[in-house]
């Protein structure tokens, strides 16, 4: 490797030159810790360096990447403007000292232009939530507010030769980014497609009422059927019945799960007797003295109909939405988290059977 020896020391000129450089600076013991073992990162501190006008070990010593910043320590910030043509002078002190709120000046004055004057208290120090914050600001607070002043000052006066770069004291109060969190990757890519949306839970009965209304244009397959039926004829119109059954079930079990859900429905009067009634049955099928035992019963009911596999699918469809609709009035009773897991029931039944013909 042939490097160009400067006034200033070894100076790579092409990129091979760069990486050949680095990677030897990452093995010594010479750079700073931070350094050590990572060539990419010297590589790259090098090449700040030489935009800015410090030479590599100049570089290596004075720019840190600090909480995710890279910024340059404010000795060589002092310096780097101090070397440069369009300085004219930089002058530092304190107001008030002796006082309880003492406060560092900075005035730079660029050649051609008014001076930029920078000013940090202790109250500012306080409101940024520094002062008395463990480390530099309680060992060296006075080092630390000179620091602040200056990062203020040589940075509005100087832009242009400090390229954008902070303090690295500065950089140090501020907080470190955070990394993005890794999601983890589903074991079925199409999950990645259309993620499930979100759903707040609520309880307020207002808004499962709202809810449901909104559901009760379709508040049945047996309604959705009919519809199908009207309009695509005879032939086809159980294979639409069982698309939209089942895009209603799968509706009403999303309301079902995500909705937290307390009593809605009125309490049913003391002593009230509540009856699964039979499709072309004139006595009840049977009669409970509660609308948990009810449902149970209904449910049980409702099954044995659509296992009946003796009797043909559209028949046992019929049977269903008779049977739901005889007793619809007591549906209506039993508390709206129940009448959702009840309407999702049945539509999955009749889409199971729909498929079945």
């Amino acid at each position: 490797m042939q490097l160009t020896t400067t006034n200033r020391g070894f100076a790579p000129t092409t990129l091979t030159e760069a990486m050949t450089f680095s990677d030897m600076l990452a093995n010594s013991s010479m750079v700073p810790r931070a350094y050590q073992g990572k060539p990419q990162d010297i590589l790259v501190c090098v090449q700040w360096g030489m935009e800015m006008g410090l030479a590599p070990m100049q570089a290596l010593q004075n720019i840190a990447v600090i909480n995710g910043k890279p910024s340059v320590y404010g000795d060589a910030l002092m310096a780097l403007v101090q070397a440069s043509p369009v300085c004219e002078d930089i002058e530092e002190f304190f107001e008030h000292e002796g006082t309880t709120n003492p406060v560092a000046v900075c005035v730079a004055k660029r050649k051609g232009r008014k001076p930029v004057t920078a000013r940090f208290s202790v109250e500012d120090a306080k409101r940024a939530g520094l002062w008395a914050k463990q480390g530099p600001w309680t060992a060296y607070p006075k080092r630390m507010m000179q620091m602040r002043a200056r990062g203020f000052a040589l940075r509005d006066a100087f832009p242009d030769v400090l390229k954008g770069m902070i303090t690295a004291e500065e950089a140090q109060d501020y907080q470190e980014e955070t990394k993005p969190r890794q999601v983890a990757k589903p074991a079925n890519p199409l999950d990645m497609i259309a993620p499930a949306p979100m759903i707040e839970k609520t309880s307020n009965p207002a808004v499962i009422e709202s809810v449901f209304a909104h559901d009760q244009e379709a508040d049945t397959v047996n309604e959705l059927v009919a519809q199908a039926k009207a309009d695509s004829g005879e032939s086809d119109f159980v294979l639409k019945a069982l698309s939209e059954a089942s895009a209603f079930a799968d509706k009403m079990v999303e309301r079902f799960e995500v909705l937290n859900i307390t009593e809605v429905a009125e309490q049913a009067p003391t002593g009230e007797l509540f009856a699964v009634l039979l499709p072309g049955k004139d006595k009840p099928h049977s009669m409970h003295g509660t609308l948990e035992e009810w449902q149970d019963a209904y449910e049980a009911v409702a099954e044995k109909t659509a296992m009946a596999t003796k009797v043909p699918a559209r028949e046992r469809m019929t049977k269903l939405r008779e049977l739901r609709e005889l007793n619809e009035p007591t549906i209506g009773k039993v508390e709206m988290l129940a009448r959702i897991r009840h309407t999702a029931a049945y539509s999955k039944r009749l889409g199971a059977l729909g498929a079945a013909q």
